[in-house]
């Protein structure tokens, strides 16, 4: 059945489509691989380094509050990232922007290894390889902790680039119809997951073990090359850049000081005013970024203290997050196997709120420390919770393509799909840089209060706190999000302000003036007409010849 669907769907692309599929997949999975050994790595070692320094210096602990600053830091730079890319995919072919970040990515991800290399540091001793002691990392290299933070900070700059223009490209790839995009949305989810959860896993099992995770990520520059070369082969799909109207009267050194500020505030007040002055859009503030941040915390918040301070070991973080890949994993499948069944995200973001509930166990859970088995619980319990997750993004990412297909951009210096994405995930990335050293910090506060590394401290209040009641909030706001579309309070609805987003946009029409945002009437019901932009590419089927915007009349 899964191969006899997946020629289907494969036939359904043209040979161009499916060439470009193909070597985007190819390059999301090597560039997957890569990050999670990166990620998990930089979150382990940091981990690890400020538990060491309060060892050794006998001092309180602070190592969560750190941890938090550094991957809050990290997503507040990715901020920057998502925001730069609305005008540059305007500018510059898609798979170009995309090359060259993921090539930025893998030469700032080699930084901590020249570091920790140039003052000292080693490979993990072979006597440590089978069992590690807990406070002892000698081995690594003499350089304070806090460097990891700038280092890791500038990373988020390319990572944020990469994470958004990876959810822009498929429309690039295949044009505006839903079931392309939603099919083409599912596969490269299930191949990106699959890449994750062996990397998770290959971390945590093999890389950290034998190499210690000061080094368990060389092999991230090498992936990150290999997908910037893959991704450079992808067609340019006719594109023609756009002339910039912000500052095009100054200098280039005007334009090069000033023009990224104010394509920053332009692109962040279009996504804003397409988001809030329509109910279209609205509801995807909860359902999208505040489902995000949820998830986000799950793998990057609650996996590493449940192992260090549950477990006693920081690298099986990793065996956790490998449980949450895999759940991803299968939620991009249903998606992809039922994407005929249920043609609205919504089911899957109700799924998504109630499979937050979960975490509800880990307050009341005392598992004893050392012991391997009690992270794959932990991973087992977590699979759940990012397969509703995954099922809700992929399908809202597609329905999110297909809807701002038909809505016209207000300004012609950034695209509504690139600015709405810019704001949604800049959204997420707020909250997440301004929670997760709070949050950090209040974990180390009960751990210290409870008797610290010392005396065994105990991070259980936190985690009822942290785990059970955030996610409990989170679930409710996400839920009640999705009855706010019209006709969203069916069990499974067949189309939601009853437009059908299955169909080609394929019908030219001159530019309009000024923006004409869709009306409502009193019942809910758009306006007649619905209006496209696209991020700076052309496609086949799906835009006009002179790459600008077309119009769809049903």
């Amino acid at each position: 059945m899964f191969f006899t669907l997946l020629r289907d769907s494969w036939t359904g692309f043209t040979a161009l489509e499916r060439r470009n599929i193909a070597l985007y997949i190819t390059g999301i999975m090597l560039y997957k691989f890569g990050l999670e050994a990166f990620n998990g790595s930089i979150v382990a070692l940091a981990t690890n380094r400020y538990d060491y320094d309060a060892f050794i210096s006998n001092s309180t602990s602070k190592t969560f509050e750190r941890v938090g600053l550094l991957t809050g830091l990290n997503q507040a730079f990715q901020c920057i990232g998502a925001i730069l890319i609305a005008p540059l995919v305007r500018r510059a072919p898609t798979k170009l922007v995309l090359s060259t970040s993921v090539f930025a990515f893998g030469l700032f991800a080699a930084m901590p290894l020249i570091v920790d290399a140039s003052t000292g540091g080693s490979f993990v001793p072979k006597k440590f390889r089978t069992k590690h002691p807990r406070n002892d990392f000698y081995y690594y290299g003499n350089y304070n902790t806090d460097g990891l933070i700038p280092i890791y900070s500038v990373t988020g700059i390319v990572y944020g680039m990469v994470e958004l223009i990876r959810r822009v490209i498929p429309r690039d790839l295949v044009g505006g119809n839903v079931q392309k995009l939603r099919r083409v949305d599912a596969l490269v989810h299930i191949f990106y997951e699959v890449a994750g959860t062996a990397g998770a896993f290959c971390t945590a099992l093999a890389l950290i073990p034998n190499l210690g995770n000061n080094y368990s990520f060389i092999i991230t520059p090498v992936c990150f090359a290999m997908a910037a070369g893959t991704w450079s082969c992808i067609t340019n799909l006719d594109f023609q850049p756009e002339v910039q109207d912000i500052l095009a009267e100054q200098p280039a050194y005007t334009k090069a000081i000033f023009g990224s500020f104010l394509l920053f505030l332009e692109s962040f007040w279009t996504g804003g005013k397409l988001m809030f002055t329509n109910r279209r859009f609205i509801w995807l503030l909860p359902g999208y970024a505040i489902a995000l941040y949820g998830h986000r915390y799950l793998e990057n918040g609650l996996a590493p203290a449940i192992a260090r301070r549950y477990l006693g070991n920081s690298a099986w973080s990793q065996v956790i997050v490998g449980g949450s890949n895999l759940g991803e994993l299968l939620g991009a499948a249903f998606v992809f196997f039922f994407t005929n069944l249920v043609t609205t995200p919504i089911p899957w973001i109700r799924l998504d709120s109630v499979m937050l509930l979960v975490v509800w166990y880990l307050p009341f859970w005392y598992p004893p420390q050392g012991q391997v088995a009690y992270a794959w619980m932990v991973a087992a319990t977590f699979l759940p919770i990012s397969f509703g997750w995954a099922a809700g993004d992929v399908s809202l990412a597609a329905y999110i393509q297909a809807t701002l297909a038909r809505v016209e951009s207000k300004t012609k210096n950034v695209s509504a799909l690139g600015a709405v994405m810019a704001f949604l995930y800049s959204t997420y990335i707020v909250i997440y840089a301004i929670t997760s050293p709070m949050l950090g910090r209040y974990i180390d506060i009960v751990f210290n209060e409870s008797g610290g590394a010392e005396h065994d401290g105990d991070i259980h209040p936190a985690i009822m706190n942290i785990g059970a009641i955030q996610f409990t909030i989170l679930s409710i706001m996400i839920l009640a999000a999705t009855f706010v579309p019209q006709g969203a309070f069916a069990f499974n609805p067949q189309m939601l302000f009853k437009q059908r987003l299955d169909t080609e946009i394929a019908k030219p029409s001159k530019l309009d003036d000024e923006v004409k945002m869709t009306n409502w009437r009193s019942d809910g019901e758009s306006a007649e007409n619905h209006h496209t932009s696209h991020n700076g590419s052309s496609h086949e089927s799906s835009y006009s010849h002179h790459g600008r915007r077309c119009q769809e009349r049903p």
